[in-house]
C-alpha cells in the first residue's frame, strides 16, 4: 500500500513538473509569438497611415494603435518595435506602450514608454545594459528623434512621479524634451522598477525604408 502511494505521488509530481515546463515554455515563447504577430500588423498599419497625406486633427491616438517606432543601436539592427498607445495589459502584449497624457516624441516634457522585460517578446529585456550617452531612436511619420541616455535608477512601484513632465518633480514646468523607459526589476519579478532616462539630442527628417534602399 505504501509502495503504491509513493508511486502515485511520484507520478503526480512528474505530471506537475511537465505542466510547469509547458507553462514556462508558453510564457517565454508562446507570448513572444503573440507579440510578433501583433507587431507585424502594427508595422503594416503604420506603413499605410504614414504613406497617406497627413491630416490636421485633434483626435487622440486610440489605445492599442501605433504611435512611433523605437530602435536602440546598441541592441543591433534587428531591434525595432512599434510603440503602441496605452500601458494596459492588452496594450503591452502588443509591444512597448506609451503612457497616455505624457509628451509625444519630440515634444517638450516627458515621453514615457513602458515595456515587458521577460515575456511578450521582452522588448525592454536589455535596457539595464544602456549607459550614459547611448542612443534611443524614435521614428515618427516625418521625423527621427535621437535621445541620449542620461541616467538610470531602480525605484519602488509606487514612484509614479518618474512619469511627471519633469521626473520626480510633480507640478514643475518642463523645459526639456525627455524620454523615460520603464520596466520591471529584477527580471521575472515586479518588486521594483528599472527606469532609464534620456534627453533629446537631435532630430532629422525620417528616412523611409525605400529611401534607405535607393540611397
Amino acid at each position: 500500500m505504501i509502495r503504491g502511494f509513493i508511486k502515485g505521488l511520484g507520478e503526480l509530481f512528474l505530471t506537475f513538473g511537465v505542466v510547469v515546463v509547458l507553462f514556462a515554455c508558453y510564457t517565454l515563447w508562446g507570448t513572444g509569438q503573440y507579440t510578433a504577430d501583433a507587431q507585424e500588423s502594427l508595422h503594416e498599419q503604420l506603413d499605410r497611415e504614414w504613406a497617406k497625406p497627413q491630416k490636421v486633427t485633434t483626435e487622440k491616438i486610440k489605445l492599442g494603435d501605433g504611435v512611433a517606432l523605437i530602435r536602440i543601436p546598441k541592441f543591433g539592427k534587428k531591434y525595432r518595435f512599434v510603440i503602441v498607445e496605452g500601458v494596459g495589459v492588452p496594450d503591452l502584449r502588443k509591444g512597448p506602450g506609451h503612457y497616455p497624457d505624457t509628451a509625444l516624441p519630440g515634444q517638450t516634457g516627458n515621453f514615457v514608454v513602458s515595456g515587458h522585460r521577460t515575456t511578450y517578446s521582452a522588448p525592454f529585456n536589455r535596457i539595464g545594459e544602456l549607459d550614459r550617452g547611448d542612443k534611443i531612436l524614435i521614428d515618427t511619420r516625418d521625423m527621427q528623434y535621437v535621445y541620449k541616455v542620461t541616467d538610470a535608477k531602480i525605484v519602488t512601484p509606487d514612484r509614479v512621479d518618474v512619469a511627471e513632465p519633469v521626473p520626480f518633480h510633480p507640478g514643475k514646468k518642463p523645459k526639456d524634451r525627455l524620454i523615460t523607459l520603464t520596466t520591471c526589476h529584477p527580471k521575472y519579478s515586479a518588486a521594483q522598477r528599472l527606469i532609464v532616462f534620456g534627453e533629446l539630442d537631435s532630430q532629422t527628417p525620417r528616412v523611409t525604408e525605400e529611401q534607405r534602399k535607393s540611397a
